[in-house]
C-alpha cells in the first residue's frame, strides 16, 4: 500500500525586494524526489479554492506553493477585500509578481526532496501572470488557464503593468500548456489564436486546447461558470503535462 498523506501549511519566504510574504505550501509526505509547482491565484485572491488546488497537486506527488500576491496592499484582510484593494491600486505590479514567484520557486527547489524541476500554473489574472513569469524566469513547464489581458492595447498598459505578456514570448524557455473556454471573452478565441501565432513565430513548444461550450473560470467549482466536462479534461491535461516535464 502506498502512503499518500500530505502536509499543508502557511509559510513565509522572501519575495520581491527581499520582502517577507506568506504562501500556502502543500506537499506529499514521502521521501521523494518530487517536482514542484508554483500556483498563482486568481484575482478573487489568495482564497480557499486556490489552496485546494495546491492540495490537489500535493496528492498527485508535487510540492505546491501559492504565494499571496496581494499581501502588501492588505496584509490582514480576507481575500475578497485584499483583491479589491489591489484592483483599486491598479493591479499587482508585474515586476513584483516576478520577484515573488521567483522566491516561491527558490523555496520549492531548495526542499530536500526536490528533484530540481519546478513548473508554474495560474488561473484568470494568474494565467496572465504565469505566462509573464515563464517568459522571464527559468521554469521547466508552465500552464496558462484562461489568462486574460495577455494582449493589451497601449491605453491598457500602466506603470504597474507596462508590457503586454505577448510581447515577451520570445523569452519563453519552457513548454507552455494553454487551456481556454470557447465562450470566453477575456481571453477571446481571437486573442488565443494571436497568442498561438506569436509562440509559433518564435519557435516555442506549446499546446493549446479550447473547450467550445465553456466560458471563463470553468475550473471554479463555486461559480456558475464551472464546467464539469472541461474541468475534468483540463485537470487530466495538466497532470499529463507536468508528468511529462516535472517528473523525477
Amino acid at each position: 500500500m502506498v502512503y499518500d498523506g500530505i502536509l499543508a501549511e502557511t509559510v513565509r519566504f522572501d519575495g520581491h525586494g527581499g520582502d517577507e510574504i506568506p504562501g500556502y505550501l502543500a506537499r506529499p509526505l514521502g521521501d521523494g524526489p518530487s517536482g514542484g509547482v508554483v500556483v498563482i491565484h486568481h484575482m478573487p485572491g489568495y482564497d480557499w479554492s486556490t489552496k485546494e488546488i495546491a492540495r490537489r497537486f500535493a496528492t498527485e506527488g508535487y510540492a505546491a506553493l501559492c504565494p499571496n500576491l496581494h499581501h502588501r496592499e492588505a496584509p490582514d484582510a480576507e481575500p475578497g477585500a485584499a483583491a479589491a484593494a489591489v484592483r483599486e491600486a491598479g493591479g499587482v505590479p508585474d515586476d513584483r509578481c516576478v520577484g515573488d514567484v521567483a522566491g516561491a520557486a527558490r523555496v520549492l527547489r531548495a526542499r530536500p526532496t526536490s528533484n530540481g524541476r519546478v513548473g508554474v500554473i495560474g488561473y484568470c489574472s494568474g494565467g496572465r501572470q504565469a505566462l509573464l513569469v515563464a517568459c522571464q524566469l527559468p521554469f521547466d513547464a508552465a500552464v496558462d488557464c484562461y489568462g486574460g489581458r495577455v494582449i493589451a492595447a497601449p491605453e491598457d498598459l500602466s506603470d504597474r503593468q507596462p508590457v503586454a505578456p505577448i510581447d515577451l514570448t520570445a523569452g519563453l524557455t519552457c513548454p507552455l500548456l494553454g487551456l481556454f473556454g470557447g465562450k470566453d471573452r477575456n481571453p477571446s478565441p481571437e486573442h488565443v489564436a494571436t497568442l498561438a501565432e506569436a509562440l509559433r513565430s518564435h519557435g516555442k513548444a506549446f499546446e493549446f486546447h479550447s473547450y467550445p461550450d465553456a466560458g471563463h473560470a470553468f475550473f471554479s467549482v463555486d461559480r456558475p461558470s464551472y464546467s464539469v466536462e472541461a474541468a475534468a479534461d483540463g485537470w487530466a491535461r495538466i497532470l499529463d503535462w507536468f508528468g511529462r516535464h516535472l517528473a523525477a
